[in-house]
């Protein structure tokens, strides 16, 4: 009789499925020496600046002294509060997309960081680091306004130590982050006798007005609260040169937003999504990218047709988070106090209006 029980993955299994859609990975070798005696341990770190949006749907270290370091995004005064805003989110985007949280451990920066242990560390580490490399490994991600301050060096140098705090064999983030990376691989065993980590780094999507999504610049991301209207707004605006797939933010949307999410929906595992075409009535059936940048560099898929596929899409996969909020007054409250503009009136107990949220 045949047994019911799930197939094993082997080694090469696992690590396809933990890099795919990866951009790049850094010393792969460790992360297949964990997987040969026992599940990889990863963390995903986030600096809690601007409200979470549509590009964070991949996993979480809550960096709250990170965002308060990076040109002061995160004031003093909403530093309380952000992270658990960022907890509420970042759960509800996942479970959108059908992710099982309970091997997932949400851990707030300033729980260690501001420990006499990790202190003495980072000291230990300045000693170590020139300036010059530690400010060369922030230069892709904090925004300095003009010239370097002291926290652009200290950023990166926490970030190294965060690897060995949080007891992890990998962390994961955007390539934006491979100077910082790049560093921890040259530096952490070597200048400290902590051991060396892997790091898996996923492309950065581009924005809706050109350049890198950001959290901090809300012309360039959809919120993950965003109702569906404005989405559509939203996306209408978005930049999109007929036939230029380099660049585009809202090709890059499908790629690393909806094709994977199709693949989580399949029941076959498999990328699956169907557009009608220009001057077609049935649709066609894409089962990659590549087929999509194809359709798109031969003015079969319009641009107007993908702004489409994309507003429908996020308007799809949004609504659960939208109607977990719009339940959850403790979530709400926790938004009003994180992102409100400071000249709401003290004494006033009405929450932000959508307006106001959305201007972070």
């Amino acid at each position: 009789m045949a047994s019911d029980a799930p197939r094993t993955l082997t080694v090469d299994e696992k690590f396809e499925l933990i890099t795919a859609n990866t951009q790049e990975t850094i010393r792969p070798d460790i992360i297949r020496n964990v997987l040969a005696v026992r599940p990889l341990e990863i963390f995903w770190g986030t600096a809690t600046t601007g409200r979470p949006h549509a590009a964070y749907f991949v996993p979480v270290l809550l960096a709250d002294l990170h965002g308060f370091l990076d040109a002061d995004k995160a004031p003093e005064a909403t530093r309380e509060a952000r992270p658990h805003y960022y907890e509420r989110t970042i759960g509800a985007l996942l479970r959108a997309v059908g992710v099982d949280l309970d091997n997932l451990q949400f851990v707030r920066g300033s729980s260690y960081q501001l420990t006499p242990a990790f202190s003495r560390d980072l000291l230990r580490l300045s000693k170590r680091v020139s300036v010059h490399d530690a400010v060369k490994a922030s230069s892709d991600i904090v925004k300095s306004t003009g010239d370097p301050v002291m926290a652009d060096g200290i950023y990166p140098m926490m970030q190294l130590l965060d690897e060995e705090y949080l007891g992890v064999d990998a962390e994961f983030g955007g390539i934006d982050q491979r100077k910082t990376f790049a560093l921890a691989n040259d530096t952490m065993t070597k200048a400290m006798g902590f051991r060396t980590r892997a790091h898996l780094m996923n492309p950065m999507v581009p924005g809706l007005s050109g350049g890198k999504m950001s959290s901090s610049d809300p012309k360039s991301k959809v919120d993950l609260l965003d109702e569906p209207a404005t989405i559509q707004k939203k996306i209408a605006k978005a930049f999109c040169a007929p036939g230029k797939v380099e660049g585009n933010g809202i090709l890059a949307f499908i790629q690393h937003v909806l094709l994977p999410y199709s693949q989580l929906e399949s029941p076959d595992g498999k990328t699956t999504m169907s557009v009608v075409l220009k001057d077609q009535i049935e649709p066609t059936v894409f089962r990659s990218f590549s087929e999509i940048s194809a359709a798109y560099e031969a003015d079969q898929l319009t641009p107007q047709i993908a702004k489409k596929v994309v507003t429908d899409g996020l308007s799809k996969l949004t609504t659960s988070i939208r109607s977990m909020f719009d339940a959850d007054v403790e979530w709400q409250r926790i938004a009003a106090e994180a992102y409100c503009q400071p000249a709401m009136p003290s004494k006033s107990t009405a929450r932000c209006t959508p307006k106001e949220l959305s201007k972070e």
